[in-house]
């Protein structure tokens, strides 16, 4: 394996890592990864906007699909484990969690994010962690990793050269064991079973309701105040 610095292609400004390694999806070679020091358009799951200040990691990936692969649905949590288990690795004093699909947390604050689209017979993979500034959003906290212990000389080099063996260490296990062996992994980091939740999937109205776990292919299990459970297969999901 080559070393994760080898591998990462550094541009000083675009409009979006995920929208290039699209357009390239033909030609980029699997495994190496595009980090831009700033994006002009970055986006986030549902549409919203991914602010994206100077200093932080914005960074995309090719995953190619084989023959024989399990299913799709579990790379958005296979990519979730992968940051977290990077990022504590680097912070180990930090008590960081997974939101369901793979939004990295610190207690309520939002540290990381991640999208997912398909470009043919690949994935593309962007992520964004907020490592020396936190973006002021209108709608939920953010930190970053500046403000957590032993994080303030973390740049978004030293964080992506973190993330690339390990994502390379869970695409391998997921490729192995299939969405199981991630979701094994995915519970004990994420918030505990019984946490009230709201989840939103931008049509209906907000459910509430507390988490039960995961189905077998990644699917959030929301169990209502009724006695009643419901699947749960993209959505946004806020920790009540």
């Amino acid at each position: 394996m080559t070393a994760p610095y080898s591998r990462i292609h550094l541009v000083p400004e675009t409009g979006s890592t995920n929208a290039d390694l699209r357009a390239q999806a033909a030609n980029w070679p699997e495994g190496d990864w595009l980090r831009a020091e700033r994006q002009t358009a970055g986006r986030g799951r549902l549409g919203r906007e991914w602010r994206s200040p100077d200093g932080n990691l914005y960074a995309s990936t090719l995953i190619g699909l084989r023959p024989g692969d399990p299913p799709v649905t579990g790379l958005g949590l296979m990519l979730g484990v992968a940051v977290h288990a990077a990022l504590s690795n680097l912070l180990p004093a930090a008590a960081l969690h997974l939101k369901w699909p793979n939004d990295v947390m610190c207690g309520p604050a939002k540290l990381s994010g991640m999208l997912l689209e398909r470009e043919g017979d690949c994935i593309v993979a962007g992520v964004g962690i907020n490592v020396t500034q936190a973006p002021m959003l209108s709608d939920r906290p953010t930190i970053a990793l500046a403000d957590l212990p032993g994080g303030s000389g973390m740049t978004a080099r030293h964080v992506l050269e973190a993330l690339v063996p390990a994502v390379d260490h869970w695409l391998a296990l997921w490729r192995a064991g299939g969405t199981s062996a991630i979701t094994k992994a995915w519970l004990p980091r994420a918030h505990p079973v019984g946490t009230r939740l709201t989840v939103s999937t931008g049509t209906d109205r907000p459910q509430t309701g507390h988490f039960l776990g995961l189905d077998p292919d990644g699917a959030l299990i929301l169990g209502h105040d009724d006695g009643t459970e419901s699947l749960v297969h993209s959505g946004d999901v806020g920790i009540l």
